[in-house]
């Protein structure tokens, strides 16, 4: 079946299967993808005591992974590559090993080569952790078919 066949939804899960695939980071970091949409990616990780920062929570580089990982699911969706270009993070509260974290990332605005995509970290009670926001830009090459030209 060609790209063109495929629906938005089977196009999104194939794209993500396809990054899955070579995500060595995302994947060492215990990350599981629990959702995939067009412009939308939910991911979870459980922190571990190896995440744990000096005042015993965990570290916000492994929060702010993982939610760089939901924005690079979001935004990778439609079958054309796109790489960060600007992130910010807000921590909101503290999370601790055993904590499992879901970011749901979603589509703000797509237009041309640009994308905002907010991404919000919760813990499994459902409070919020932290708030990112990606900027991304498309690049050359698709994810599938002939023109996977790589960066």
């Amino acid at each position: 079946m060609s790209t063109e066949e495929l629906d938005a939804q089977a196009l999104a899960e194939a794209c993500a299967e396809m990054l899955w695939r070579d995500d060595m980071a995302t994947k060492k970091l215990g990350m599981k993808i629990e959702k995939i949409a067009p412009g939308q990616a939910n991911l979870s990780m459980t922190v571990t005591s190896d995440m744990a920062n000096g005042h015993g929570s965990c570290h916000g580089g492994f929060m702010f992974a993982l939610a760089d990982s939901a924005f690079a699911f979001s935004c990778n969706t439609y079958n054309q590559r796109a790489v960060a270009q600007h992130c910010t993070i807000s921590y909101l509260a503290p999370a601790f090993a055993g904590d499992k974290l879901l970011a749901c990332g979603k589509e703000v605005s797509r237009s041309g080569r640009n994308g905002i995509y907010d991404i919000r970290i919760s813990n499994e009670k459902g409070d919020a952790i932290a708030e990112f926001r990606g900027y991304s830009r498309t690049v050359s090459g698709t994810l599938l078919g002939e023109n996977n030209d790589s960066q």
